[in-house]
């Protein structure tokens, strides 16, 4: 089809772009007195598209398909429009919707794939932010598919019903798994209404106590207040790496932020307190994020918070305990790191593996195990008990909305026990660690998830490796 648009302004732009989103292949021929750069530059990129600088006459639409008026002159759009009615010709008026014979819906294009947006002419930017929103949220690869299906689709021998039939079957993959990811929430998000104000509100009360803790029982962090160490900017880029990352694949954090606390010289006992002072406000809001949008299963919630809650005190009770040993403990931690990072490398190739059998149903004792192993760990959480969870064929998105938000109660009780137990900590690494993650928490989910997550978890997977041997070689040349 021919589309002459008269007027290359801003708005004329704006239509060029719209018919050329739909088909760059589509001829146009723009009609205007003044032309701005912008269509210029698309003309001599696209060689079907027209440029005439001069005014507007009758005799432009005479081989036209459809018309759009896109000026801002009023007399000149209603003259435009009686020419093109004579000529029978449909007319698009910009931001006019009552003088419209049609309206330009917005349009995403994947490949071959294309949704069409209208609201009839009501609200042009409604339809812009949906057309922003499928294109953010619509992968790239559903153009492999669509190809894919459509090769199928030429095999297939029989009628017209058998080949529906088979085309049905085969694409049931693509709906199966949405239908049993919103399955399992209906009863369990309002199953604890009552006490989500007092969850919150322990929340906020248990973050003034930490603070007030940190100020009235260590010197040394009102001393770091005054001035900053150049370690701090090390942890703080970590720090929100770290938490980039665990936004990403639902773990890795703890892992990931104790081989390098470990790398950069700090003791095992400080290390963990310092992932688990940062994991508090990270995950406090990473919780408070998963909360607003539904995603948290009380239920499972209740299962895990007591057991992993007295898992990580005791832990952390343990590690503090033997403080004094931190030099002979550090190997042992940095062994632990390797393994979780050899673990983390695995589940990288092994994400699209079917489960089998049923739910996990031991719920309390993972989380009691998980909270233990990842206090004197310095993390572990997330890698123990959301794998667990979700290969024993609980729902993905609510375990993790889950285990971020009892992970914000695990970390807090962890650090206080760290706090009361430990004499000294390494302020700049702990300050550094907590203001990157938090910076990172509102943005990580988003920016993941433009970034393949198996590329993310090779990647942690072998940086872990390498960190926690260059520990354990470290301290073996040492004893040497």
């Amino acid at each position: 089809m021919h589309t002459v648009i008269i007027g290359a302004g801003p708005v004329g732009l704006e239509k060029l772009n719209a018919v050329l989103g739909q088909s760059e292949q589509a001829k146009i021929t723009v009609v205007a007195e003044e032309i701005i750069l912008e269509v210029y530059e698309l003309a001599e990129r696209l060689t079907q598209v027209k440029l005439l600088k001069k005014s507007y006459t009758a005799a432009d639409l005479h081989q036209a398909d459809i018309v759009i008026a896109a000026t801002n002159n009023n007399g000149l759009n209603e003259e435009i429009i009686r020419d093109a009615h004579a000529l029978k010709l449909l007319v698009n008026v910009a931001d006019k919707p009552d003088l419209c014979d049609f309206y330009l819906g917005s349009i995403v294009k994947k490949g071959d794939l294309k949704i069409a947006i209208s609201t009839n002419g009501k609200s042009p930017t409604i339809a812009k932010r949906l057309k922003e929103l499928f294109n953010d949220n619509l992968p790239g690869e559903l153009d492999i598919t669509l190809q894919q299906m459509s090769s199928f689709r030429n095999t297939l021998q029989g009628d017209f019903s058998s080949k529906v039939k088979k085309l049905n079957e085969v694409s049931a993959v693509l709906v199966e798994p949405a239908v049993q990811e919103f399955a399992e929430p209906a009863v369990q998000k309002t199953s604890y209404p009552k006490f989500k104000w007092l969850i919150w509100l322990t929340i906020v009360l248990s973050i003034a106590v930490l603070i007030a803790v940190f100020w009235q029982r260590e010197p040394e962090f009102q001393a770091y207040v005054a001035g900053i160490n150049p370690m701090f900017y090390w942890f703080l880029a970590g720090g929100f790496i770290f938490a980039m990352i665990d936004g990403a694949i639902g773990m890795s954090y703890g892992v990931t932020s104790t081989a390098f606390s470990l790398s950069m010289g700090i003791p095992p006992a400080s290390a963990s307190m310092g992932v688990h002072l940062s994991e508090v406000l990270s995950n406090g809001i990473a919780g408070w994020m998963h909360y607003r949008m539904g995603n948290i299963n009380w239920k499972l919630f209740k299962l895990l918070i007591i057991p992993g809650i007295l898992g990580a005190v005791a832990g952390a009770y343990l590690l503090s305990s033997l403080e004094h040993y931190g030099a002979y403990i550090k190997p042992f931690i940095s062994l632990y790191t390797l393994i979780l990072g050899g673990v983390i490398l695995s589940k990288a190739f092994k994400v699209s593996r079917k489960r089998v059998g049923g739910k996990i149903k031991k719920i309390t004792l993972l989380g009691l195990f998980g909270g233990f192993i990842d206090a004197v760990g310095g993390g572990g959480w997330g890698s123990i008990v959301l794998s667990s969870l979700i290969a024993g064929g609980r729902n993905a998105r609510f375990s993790l909305g889950t285990v971020k938000i009892t992970r914000f109660f695990i970390a807090l009780m962890s650090s206080l026990t760290f706090i009361t137990m430990l004499k000294s900590a390494h302020w700049e690494a702990v300050a550094g660690l907590v203001i990157g993650s938090a910076l990172a928490a509102p943005i990580a989910a988003k920016v993941s998830n433009r970034i393949s997550v198996k590329s993310i978890m090779v990647a942690v997977g072998i940086i872990v490796i390498a960190v926690s041997l260059r520990s354990i070689i470290m301290f073996i040349l040492k004893v040497i």
